[in-house]
């Protein structure tokens, strides 16, 4: 199976890595800037499971594609995707399929407006990871997870493929028969974990240890399980223990990707994260006031970044 993977950032690179050192035939869709490290230095992976290196296969237009691939894996920010999909179009072909891990939601349907419902499936991956200063994939955090499924819940020959193709690369990989309920809950979990880090500006282990904080985050964890309940897919009593356990761990360096962004002065993904499920939460009118506090602080964030510097990182 050819694989193209639209971008070498930190989920995509890493992922990518992982199955190209397995030996599978991974292409990555790169920008010139990424692509010039990246043939200097190799794509390389530190932190808490191990280092290692593997020189990728890079193309850095659409020009260069050498399609149709088999599988598109796409991995970039969700401010990204209108760009990356004008980027990877070309590479589609008839029995082509398009694998997203972004988060939130609302990027299935701009998915399956552009390729039609048949050339989408659904993606949730959970793992700690963020690019260095000098290009390199840093893991944070021993997790390493990977679920994918027909959108439809349906167990396909296509989805058994990719599940092959995933299976002994050194992360957990397996299909789903409930892959959006999955997607839910990842975007309960990721939305709760962003607001709280980015509204009280500190790590889990930061917010616990001071009176009160843990009381706070699992208020806003219940205005995102209840907006997605409200949706129809209601958080399962086991994501709600296992949910509640990570969030409040005393000491934990967990942080949201967004946390950092933030923290690094780079565009946050405030919309999709947030914004998107605030706006569903005022269409079935509940209240939200914890989660309508953290979208308020992010886009006065966002909006300061755009005026300072239009070419701030969004594409």
């Amino acid at each position: 199976m050819r694989v193209l993977i639209v971008g070498a950032g930190a989920v995509g690179g890493y992922f990518g890595a992982r199955l190209a050192q397995a030996g599978r035939d991974i292409t990555f869709l790169v920008r010139p800037a990424r692509a010039e490290i990246l043939r200097r230095e190799g794509l390389r992976i530190t932190g808490t499971l191990g280092n290692f290196s593997v020189q990728p296969k890079l193309v850095s237009g659409p020009g260069a594609l050498g399609g149709p691939y088999d599988l598109i894996f796409l991995s970039v920010k969700a401010y990204a995707l209108t760009q990356a999909i004008e980027d990877f179009a070309p590479a589609m072909g008839p029995q082509s399929m398009i694998l997203p891990m972004l988060n939130g939601m609302a990027h299935v349907d701009v998915l399956t407006r552009h390729f039609g419902v048949q050339r989408v499936l659904g993606g949730d991956c959970r793992v700690s990871v963020q690019l260095d200063r000098n290009g390199a994939i840093r893991q944070l955090a021993d997790f390493q997870q990977m679920r994918y499924g027909e959108l439809d819940g349906s167990l396909t020959p296509r989805i058994r493929a990719v599940d092959e193709l995933m299976q002994g690369v050194g992360f957990d990989a397996a299909a789903s028969v409930d892959i959006l309920q999955e997607m839910w809950e990842k975007w309960v979990q990721l939305a709760g974990l962003g607001a709280a880090t980015c509204l009280l500006r500190g790590t889990i282990g930061d917010i616990v240890a001071v009176p009160g904080g843990a009381g706070i985050i699992m208020r806003v964890v219940a205005e995102c399980a209840a907006i997605a309940a409200a949706c129809g897919h209601p958080p399962s009593p086991a994501f709600a223990a296992a949910n509640q356990a990570v969030m409040t761990t005393p000491g934990s360096p967990l942080a949201s990707s967004m946390y950092r962004d933030l923290s690094a002065g780079s565009p946050v993904e405030v919309e999709q994260i947030l914004g998107d499920l605030l706006a569903r939460a005022q269409s079935q009118r509940i209240n939200a006031p914890l989660l309508e506090a953290a979208t308020a602080a992010l886009r006065i964030y966002q909006t300061r970044l755009d005026q300072s510097d239009p070419k701030s990182g969004r594409r």
